[in-house]
């Protein structure tokens, strides 16, 4: 089994942008958390992080929407936003295009994906990989599940992805560090942005730590959207992790910080 590590992370701008403006204490406790996964990954000694993100129209747009697909180049470049507002200096990022490549055809025995050879890394990316792997020395093999623009894969399908990955990784030699990112409820870009529903993100994170498929993958996407924002769409990344790692989750850290418009999260999940 080469799958050493899973968990998910908040990815929100404001997290480098304006880190100041939130409550000192619960941004220390976020950085504590970003710390102790950074800490749990470097002593796995990964062969490759794969990261599954979000889209938000860095790569993929109305042209060309894959549902899911794969990065698979020896180099990435980040971030793709202005640096000085990310907080975060533009950078080569390495990555392993033979690696990607093996995964991504181990992976299409099981499920359909697309692949990329060029790819820029935006918020949704680089602002965990600041945190996690600051000497950016662990090859990066990301992953992009479309939460932005419908027709969106149902849940089942995210969780699915989850274990053609897994299956992948089982495969191979290679240990693999798997993490996702994306919100819980947050409304991005919109009147509402900063409001955040807890009670709604405190339900999906007990229904995912509980491995309970059914309950995790049963939101309509209406109700998604009505309930806890455009954003919480990106729930679909988080699902793919529980499909991909099968264990029980542990919530490190959650709490709603307006400031960074989200509900920042840090959280691990054992492997079965």
């Amino acid at each position: 089994m080469s799958l050493v590590y899973a968990g998910v992370c908040c990815h929100a701008p404001g997290i480098t942008n304006r880190p100041e403006a939130a409550d000192a204490d619960d941004y220390e406790s976020l950085r504590r958390g970003f710390s102790q996964m950074r800490q749990d990954i470097e002593s796995l000694k990964p062969d490759a992080l794969f990261i599954i993100s979000a889209e938000h129209f860095a790569n993929f747009f109305s042209n060309n929407m894959p549902a899911y697909s794969i990065g698979m180049a020896d180099q990435y470049v980040g971030p793709i936003e202005d640096p000085e507002w990310l907080g975060i200096p533009r950078r080569n990022v390495p990555g392993t295009r033979s690696l990607s490549r093996r995964i991504i055809e181990l992976t299409l025995q099981h499920t359909d994906v697309g692949y990329a050879e060029e790819w820029k890394f935006d918020h949704g990316i680089m602002v965990p990989l600041h945190h996690l792997t600051p000497e950016y020395d662990i090859p990066i093999i990301p992953a992009n599940i479309n939460c932005q623009a419908p027709p969106f894969s149902p849940l089942s399908r995210a969780y699915e992805f989850g274990r053609a990955i897994r299956a992948a990784f089982d495969s191979i030699p290679e240990r693999i560090a798997l993490i996702s990112t994306g919100g819980t409820s947050h409304w991005p870009c919109t009147p509402d942005s900063g409001k955040i529903n807890q009670v709604w993100d405190e339900e999906f994170l007990a229904r995912w730590s509980k491995q309970d498929v059914a309950a995790m993958t049963s939101y309509l996407d209406d109700e998604l959207v009505g309930d806890a924002g455009g954003g919480a769409l990106e729930i679909r990344t988080s699902i793919a992790v529980a499909g991909a790692a099968g264990g029980v989750g542990n919530v490190r850290f959650y709490k709603p910080i307006p400031q960074f418009a989200c509900g920042c999260l840090i959280a691990t999940m054992e492997i079965s």
